[in-house]
């Protein structure tokens, strides 16, 4: 199907399966019990959960497909939203000219930075990205300021022009993103029993193109371009032997992982119309570098597990304080009960980066593969359970 050989459309199949039912996925316990502190159904958790996927996947074609490490691609999450920014000031509030603008200018800034970046290899490779996003990062908060916004970020203003679009909406308000009139905050919430269930355009819209996004992935890899990608990181030496210069590979394969950041960027603008400095800070970057390496370093669906996982834990461990903690354990004596909070509170509410290093390390010592690799293990050991059951039902009483 489109293209693809079974097992990779299966792989697709159940991306947009999970994206589609994501708010029944995500709200598996009822409003009012104790647990429906874990569910994630909102919409604002959910556009984060897919454009950080989106950051993600772009990231893996240069990081899974090449090696080659960077530190910056956070610079071309920023520039993305910017420009996004800068279209819904000037154009109009449609999210789909913002997003062409921010992937046509991140890809521009990609050539650049990748042109002379990749001279090197290596740490040092990684290195010149983090200098050229620290660069870019400082640019935005203070000396750029007319154009960024400085630290307060770039925001819109009644008084834009917009050529396309109205400045302020009938009722004296700025207009909000949208696409062709639907506004990208429409929501709708279905009540279902003790559930509730919020369906919201913005979500759908992030989710479509990343699933558009993750299909041109599995593309790339599959593809002769994506073999010789896996060429360079495998042996550069001998396929400069073979004749075959690897730059323009590598310099390709950065700028499309840069249009996948600036795109990233510009759906977070479409979803919140503010963009700021931070978004450059090499914290972003460090944070895309950690769902690839946790969902799996060159799978095609590492990375938006990895994207998930963190996000999940930013939003939802990191929101259980200690009284939530003692109304889970009051049915304990109360010295038992202060034990096991005292135990626990260290690794969730501010201290769910504790929490996250610790799964980090344990996904790195015991399983490279990131997060998918445990799958294949689950599956394949309960593969073999069953074919050892059968076996032995099979065997003959003695």
């Amino acid at each position: 199907m489109l293209g693809l050989n079974k097992q990779d459309t299966t792989i697709l199949l159940v991306v947009a399966a999970l994206t589609i039912f994501a708010p029944f996925i995500l709200n598996p316990f009822p409003v009012d019990s104790a647990m429906a502190q874990f569910n994630a159904g909102y919409p604002d958790l959910m556009q984060r959960f897919v454009i950080f996927g989106i950051f993600a996947i772009g990231f893996n074609i240069l990081f899974g497909l090449t090696g080659y490490l960077s530190f910056g691609h956070a610079a071309f999450l920023g520039i993305g939203s910017y420009s996004a920014v800068w279209m819904f000031k000037l154009l109009s509030m449609n999210v789909i000219p913002a997003i062409i603008l921010a992937v046509i200018m991140s890809g521009l800034f990609a050539v650049v930075i990748g042109y002379v970046s990749l001279r090197r290899s290596g740490i040092y490779f990684s290195i010149l990205t983090l200098a050229f996003a620290m660069m870019m990062f400082a640019l935005a908060y203070s000396v750029l300021t007319p154009i960024t916004g400085g630290e307060t970020g770039l925001q819109l203003a009644l008084d834009d022009p917009r050529i396309l679009g109205i400045s302020a909406t009938p009722e004296g308000n700025i207009p909000t993103p949208s696409l062709f009139g639907v506004e990208m905050r429409a929501s709708t919430t279905v009540p279902v029993g003790a559930w509730e269930f919020t369906f919201n355009f913005g979500y759908y819209f992030c989710a479509l193109i990343m699933l558009v996004a993750f299909y041109l992935s599995v593309r790339i890899f599959r593809s002769p371009f994506g073999l010789t990608l896996r060429a360079i990181k495998s042996n550069q030496q001998r396929l400069n032997y073979t004749g075959v210069n690897p730059k323009p590979y590598t310099l390709a394969a950065f700028v499309i992982s840069g249009m996948y950041a600036g795109l990233a960027g510009a759906l977070m603008a479409s979803m919140d119309p503010l963009a700021g400095a931070e978004r450059m800070f090499w914290t972003q970057s460090g944070e895309v570098v950690l769902m690839t390496i946790l969902g799996g370093v060159g799978t095609l669906f590492g990375p938006v597990l990895g994207a998930g996982m963190i996000k999940y834990m930013e939003n939802i461990i990191s929101k259980i304080n200690s009284d939530i903690l003692h109304s889970w354990f009051a049915f304990l004596p109360d010295g038992l009960e202060d034990l096991i909070v005292a135990i626990i509170y260290p690794f969730i509410g501010k201290g769910w980066h504790l929490t996250l290093g610790l799964i980090f390390m344990l996904v790195v010592i015991f399983l490279p593969g990131g997060l998918v690799e445990g799958g294949q293990r689950v599956r394949s050991w309960m593969k073999n359970r069953g074919k050892s059951k059968e076996e032995t039902s099979q065997t003959p009483a003695e």
